[in-house]
Order: C-alpha cells, then sequence, then structure tokens
C-alpha cells in the first residue's frame, strides 16, 4: 500500500478547512473516485489541516492529489491558500 500526506498550512488554510468540514459528503463522495482506495481521512490543526490518503498502490494516491486540487478549485471559490506540502511514502503498517 501507498500513502500521501497533504499539508495545508499558512494564509486560507483555515478558511479551506472549514470550507473542506462543511462539505463532509461532497468531499467523501469526490475521494471515492480514487482507484484503489483504502481509506481518506481529514485532519484539522491548529490554524491549519492534513488529508491522509492511503491507496492499494502509488498510482491511486497519485491520482488522490488531481481529484483534491480539481475539486479545491472547482469549489473553493475565492480562498487563497497556498499549494499543499506533499509527503508520501509506502505503508508499513495498516490496522482496521
Amino acid at each position: 500500500m501507498h500513502a500521501t500526506m497533504r499539508y495545508y498550512s499558512g494564509p486560507g488554510s483555515k478558511e479551506l478547512f472549514d470550507l473542506l468540514e462543511a462539505r463532509q459528503a461532497d468531499i467523501e463522495a469526490a475521494m471515492r473516485k480514487t482507484p484503489k482506495l483504502v481509506s481518506y481521512t481529514l485532519v484539522r490543526l491548529p490554524g491549519s489541516g492534513v488529508s491522509i490518503t492511503v491507496c492499494h498502490d502509488k498510482a491511486g494516491t497519485d491520482e488522490s492529489i488531481k481529484l483534491a486540487a480539481a475539486w479545491i478549485k472547482e469549489n473553493g471559490g475565492g480562498i487563497k491558500v497556498n499549494p499543499p506540502m506533499v509527503s508520501e511514502g509506502t505503508v508499513i503498517v495498516h490496522t482496521k
């Protein structure tokens, strides 16, 4: 399995996570289109936030980055937010 973490910080990140929280059902529907999705999680941090996507392979997490960017562009309105810092790697342990 492969995981991608997108960390949003700086100006606009709080507003972005306010929008994401308000539109949870829309986010879930959009991210379910990710190929070979295992899990998708949004975590609000003080003044910022992170998304964590786990897929069966890197191709899935690569597609999740595109889906997330497209959703923000289409639905983010006038929110100006810095591009996320993206980290990714191989999953060592995943429990349910």
